[in-house]
């Protein structure tokens, strides 16, 4: 075989073989109908098709569009919040995030549930006052998410959101967590939000809704999901009841306006890669 006959031979294999591992996600059944023990089972077949880290995390969150929505349904199983530390039967917006995050990164139901404690809690440790209850203070010091917002436009392009999360406009706790941060934010614009910005993009990263009305409550972030291909948002949706997956911009600008008032956008990391 001639040498670039033999090259491009070579690069449609590849080709077709992830193709197939993409279409591999479509023949599993879905993880809500699965015992945590067969959640076990298929985890390694994840590490093999999918050794890189994002395009494992892509995969993950593909293979949950269609799961029932329930909000604020992860606690620490025990008081105040006894709902399980880790699941898979439903998700809300950061819950879709999280598990997506955990799950790639694991090789068993228990090692994803250990690497959950870590992503979820300031001490690596399951109690209520040490969750990361701010999406924008994980985004902004967590060491499985890196803000990349500052990297894609010049900063007078971009706006800035100054707020004391956790205390209210009256200057009350939200939450009694005997804890607040003041942050100040950049995010993109409506305005800026368009093709070209999401080819600035990675191919897999997280889009964090900036909601302004929200501010007063001590909070930024609206809603979350996971931008994929520069084009496609995974999320879980409280309108349409499910995971879903949708055109980015289709959805952002459902109002034309915008129905939030601009985006972080932020990169994932790896805590324990296999």
């Amino acid at each position: 075989m001639h040498h670039k006959s033999k090259s491009i031979f070579i690069i449609l294999l590849f080709i077709t073989g992830c193709q197939d591992h993409w279409s591999w996600i479509d023949t599993l059944p879905k993880p809500w109908t699965l015992t945590n023990a067969e959640v076990s089972e298929i985890l390694p077949e994840f590490h093999s098709r999918f050794p890189d880290f994002n395009y494992r995390l892509k995969a993950f969150s593909l293979w949950q569009v269609g799961k029932p929505y329930e909000i604020f349904k992860l606690g620490e199983e025990k008081d105040p919040d006894p709902d399980p530390i880790i699941r898979l039967d439903v998700s809300d917006c950061t819950v879709h995030v999280l598990t997506s995050l955990a799950f790639s990164q694991s090789d068993s139901w228990e090692k994803a549930k250990d690497i959950m404690i870590r992503i979820h809690y300031k001490d690596h440790q399951p109690d209520f006052k040490t969750r990361w209850h701010f999406t924008s203070d994980r985004i902004l010091s967590n060491p499985s998410t890196t803000d990349i917002t500052k990297t894609l436009l010049p900063i007078e392009n971009l706006k800035r959101a100054n707020v004391t999360l956790n205390q209210k406009e009256n200057g009350g706790e939200l939450l009694e967590l005997n804890w607040e941060r003041e942050v100040g934010v950049y995010y993109v614009p409506n305005n800026e939000l368009g093709p070209n910005l999401l080819k600035r993009l990675p191919g897999v990263c997280g889009a964090a809704f900036v909601k302004k009305s929200l501010f007063e409550l001590g909070i930024i972030i609206g809603h979350e999901g996971m931008l994929i291909d520069n084009q496609f948002l995974i999320h879980a949706s409280s309108t349409e009841g499910e995971t879903v997956k949708i055109d980015f911009l289709t959805y952002y600008f459902s109002k034309p306006e915008g129905i939030f008032d601009g985006v972080m956008f932020y990169e994932f990391r790896s805590m324990d890669p296999l």
